[in-house]
């Protein structure tokens, strides 16, 4: 917009006055036109126009050149899809610069990254948007850096191959595992950090790989412990322990967190647990789980010819889970080897198989794992 117009000169004239005469007989139409002109203008490179004490003051645009000319090209390149284009632009003028630390250079190197990002070079970015992060921490490219990182780890675990040589053949999830890490160090409690992680959790839980995906949404739970995904979080680490369980032959520590924790989530929401079927009954076939993995531990202590271990072990079995269905098969197991035990609560008013109680030897492993 030529600022020598009659249009441009009611604009200023607008601005300049303290009540809205001028303003007032202006049309609306003309203030509309004159501002969509303005932002024409300024698209085509011809001047940009910025608020002042003074009223609107036209400044030209960067020379082609000067730093802000050659940052300001390497964005336009990028806005029109030309990637390769803009980072040699980068490459050279960063060449020039990357020892003088000017204050362009934060934004070159996040310019540069996103072009290698969009020339499908992922890994090679990282170094660009890393040395913003390591160099540059007050900058204010800091968290944008971290957030083209943590997109980078989302297209690794989303199943992208990191480059070798050209090929895509290794895999990218060690590399995004780091990226959240370093997320949650460097911006600790930050919305990104949450996202991040909640993210790695999901890919466990999704991946099946069951044991991280309990262990990521207990941390999670600590670093963020009023999310508004806390429940997603608390029932999912639920539903992770229970299914790390494979049978009775294998261990049951996960049984035995996911109890208090099904009761942990009852108390915090008693309408969603009744929902997701996380109840008294969830309750009791866990222990009835984990009553049989105990009786499963002491009868193969009887096969090994240990009965010590074999007896302490169902002695804890009935103790833990008097109405299971295993302990009635471990006081069966007591009575034919003339052991004496503790009577459950549930055998009280009725004669208990034995009511004498010894100590096991010490160094015994007691069932609790093998």
């Amino acid at each position: 917009m030529n600022p020598l117009s009659p249009l441009y000169r009611w604009i200023v004239s607008a601005a300049k006055t303290p009540d809205r005469a001028v303003c007032s007989r202006l049309p609306l139409r003309l203030l509309v036109l004159a501002a969509l002109l303005m932002m024409g203008g300024a698209a085509h490179g011809q001047r940009v126009l910025e608020m002042t004490d003074e009223g609107w003051k036209a400044t030209p645009e960067p020379e082609a050149g000067t730093d802000r000319g050659t940052i300001n090209e390497a964005r336009r390149l990028l806005a029109e899809g030309k990637p390769k284009e803009a980072r040699r632009l980068l490459d050279a003028w960063i060449s020039l610069n990357e020892n003088n630390r000017t204050a362009n250079l934060p934004e070159a190197l996040i310019l540069r990254g996103d072009a290698k990002l969009a020339m499908s070079d992922e890994f090679e970015a990282l170094y660009d948007y890393e040395r913003i992060v390591k160099d540059f921490s007050g900058s204010e490219y800091f968290t944008r850096a971290l957030e083209r990182e943590f997109e980078v780890a989302k297209l690794y675990l989303g199943g992208l191959r990191k480059k070798t040589f050209g090929l895509r053949i290794d895999s990218g999830k060690p590399t995004a595992e780091e990226i959240i890490m370093r997320i949650n160090e460097r911006l600790p409690g930050s919305r990104l950090a949450e996202t991040a992680l909640l993210t790695l959790a999901d890919y466990y839980y999704a991946q099946r790989d069951l044991r991280m995906a309990a262990e990521t949404y207990d941390v999670f739970l600590t670093l963020f412990p009023k999310s508004e995904h806390r429940r997603k979080a608390m029932q999912r680490r639920v539903y992770s322990n229970i299914a790390r369980f494979k049978g009775p032959k294998y261990d049951a520590s996960g049984l035995v967190e996911a109890k208090f924790q099904i009761e942990r989530f009852q108390r915090e929401f008693p309408a969603q647990a009744e929902q997701a079927g996380m109840s008294d009954a969830l309750v009791a076939r866990i222990d009835e789980s984990a009553a049989a993995q105990r009786l499963s531990v002491a009868r193969w202590y009887l096969k090994r010819g240990d009965p010590v271990s074999a007896r302490l072990t169902l002695r804890r079995l009935i103790r833990a889970y008097p109405t299971s269905v295993a302990a009635e098969e471990a006081i069966d197991i007591c009575a034919e080897n003339n052991w004496p035990i503790e009577a459950p609560p549930r055998f009280e008013g009725q004669t208990p198989p034995a009511t004498e109680d010894q100590a096991a030897p010490a160094g015994t492993p007691g069932g609790e794992s093998r």
